[in-house]
């Protein structure tokens, strides 16, 4: 199931003294955060927008002004919150994916089609997002590069081209 908010940023600090916000961005680019005109905040398993009235990229980071959030108390009340984007608001190029959509996707091999285990999670941390697999001897983390990843069918599976041992449960394989 296709989740209707996505995780995009968090509010890392406030910015100044009247209520703008620093956020560190989980989209592919700040700007692409910057650029969304309601973010919304996960409250009791509902979202709720607030309108973005400004906003500007400061490096990897977003400065950004939201609709009610006039002065710095106010705004330090939101650090840490994670901030969220109606996906109707995000546009993706051709090929690309929402990473949160291929959870749950069976991982397949690229040449044979044989399942070889399922994604869990996928860990964005590092430069390449890690997807954990959950395969039949264990769990196993695959880095989501060419190398391995040949094709993304959010439709229907990962293919895969993995090396001897890739797959074969135990994150130390990585």
């Amino acid at each position: 199931m296709k989740h209707a908010y996505l995780e995009c940023g968090k509010i890392i600090n406030t910015h100044g003294f009247r209520g703008a916000v620093k956020l560190e961005s989980f989209c592919d680019h700040p700007r692409d955060l910057a650029a969304l005109p309601t973010v919304w905040f996960e409250e009791k398993e509902n979202y709720r927008p607030v309108k973005v009235n400004k906003a500007s990229v400061l490096g990897m980071f977003v400065i950004a002004e939201l609709e009610g959030i006039t002065d710095e108390d106010k705004a330090n009340a939101l650090r840490g919150k994670t901030v969220y984007a109606a996906r109707a608001d995000l546009n993706l190029s051709e090929g690309a994916f929402f990473l949160a959509d291929v959870i749950g996707l069976p991982v397949r091999h690229f040449e044979t089609g044989a399942e070889l285990g399922k994604i869990l999670s996928v860990d964005t941390r590092g430069k390449n997002a890690l997807f954990t697999v959950k395969t039949q001897t264990g769990e196993a983390l695959l880095p989501n590069v060419p190398a391995f990843v040949k094709r993304v069918d959010i439709e229907d599976a990962v293919y895969v081209d993995p090396i001897p041992g890739l797959l074969d449960g135990g994150a130390e394989n990585v």
